[in-house]
C-alpha cells in the first residue's frame, strides 16, 4: 500500500470529523460499555500480511482519533474477540491464508457486523463488482492517497454507527413492547390493523371506554407520539396486523 508516510506523520491526533453513534432519541452512548455518556471510540481493523503497511495504517488511523487493531492474516482476525464498538474492516485482497474476498464471505456468514473496505494492488473489475455486491463499502486500488482511504473509512464507520443506532432503537422498542400486558398487546395489534376503538371493543368483548384506557397505556409505554408512530413501531417489531 503506497500510503505517504510523510503525510501520516504530519497529521495530528483528534482531527477526525466527529462521528456520533448515539441512537436517535436515546442518550449518547446508550447500550455501550463504560460511561453512560461517553460514546465508544470507533475501531478500525486492518488485515494485511505486510508489516510496513500495517504500521503505516496504524499511525494514520490513530492520528484520526480512531482505535487501530491490526492482523497479519485472516485467521488471526477471526480468532480475535469481537469488540462492542462502531468500526470497520480494511482488507487486502491478497492474504496468506484466505483471500480478502473469502474473508469477506466468512465475516458475513459469522454475522460479524463490520462494514468492509477492500484494497487491491491492481484494477480488477470483476473482483470489485463481486466485492461490492457482497456489501463492501469501497474497493480501493493501490496506490491511493491517505485522504481517499480516510474518506472510505469514515463512510464505513458512518454505516456501522447507523446499524448500531438501529439495533439500539429496536432493542428499546422490544423492551417497551415486553412491558405491555397481554391485553394491551391485543389492543395494540388491533389498533395498528386500522380498527376503531368500538371495533376493537367488539373484537375483544370489552367496552369502548376500556379500549381507550388500554390504548392510552399502550401509547404511553411505547412512547408513541401518534397512531402512525405506533404503526411504524409495530412493523419494526414484526407485530402482525390482525385481520378480523
Amino acid at each position: 500500500m503506497h500510503c505517504c508516510r510523510k503525510s501520516i506523520t504530519r497529521r495530528r491526533a483528534g482531527t477526525a470529523r466527529a462521528i456520533s453513534c448515539a441512537p436517535v432519541g436515546f442518550p449518547s452512548g446508550a447500550g455501550s460499555r463504560g460511561s453512560a455518556t461517553a460514546e465508544p471510540t470507533p475501531v478500525v481493523f486492518v488485515v494485511d500480511d505486510d508489516v510496513s503497511v500495517r504500521e503505516s495504517l496504524e499511525l494514520l488511523i490513530r492520528a484520526e482519533g480512531w482505535r487501530p487493531e491490526t492482523f497479519g492474516s485472516a485467521r488471526e482476525f477471526l480468532s480475535h474477540p469481537r469488540v462492542l464498538a462502531p468500526g470497520c474492516l480494511i482488507l487486502d485482497v491478497h492474504l496468506p491464508d484466505l483471500s480478502g474476498l473469502d474473508l469477506q464471505e466468512r465475516v458475513a456468514v459469522e454475522r460479524i457486523d463490520l462494514p468492509i473496505v477492500l484494497i487491491t494492488g491492481y484494477g480488477d473489475v470483476p473482483m470489485a463488482v463481486r466485492a461490492m455486491r457482497a456489501g463492501a463499502v469501497e474497493v480501493l486500488t493501490k496506490p491511493f492517497k491517505d485522504d481517499v482511504l480516510l474518506g472510505a473509512i469514515r463512510k464505513a464507520i458512518d454505516r456501522s454507527c447507523a446499524a448500531l443506532r438501529d439495533e439500539a432503537e429496536t432493542r428499546a422498542l422490544r423492551e417497551s413492547y415486553l412491558s405491555l400486558s397481554p391485553r394491551e398487546r391485543e389492543v395494540m395489534a388491533l389498533v395498528v390493523s386500522g380498527l376503531l376503538n368500538k371495533q376493537v371493543g367488539a373484537e375483544l368483548g370489552i367496552s369502548e371506554i376500556t379500549v381507550k384506557a388500554h390504548r392510552g397505556k399502550v401509547m404511553r409505554k411505547m412512547k408513541a407520539a401518534s397512531l402512525a408512530d405506533l404503526v411504524r413501531m409495530a412493523a419494526r417489531l414484526g407485530v402482525a396486523p390482525v385481520r378480523p
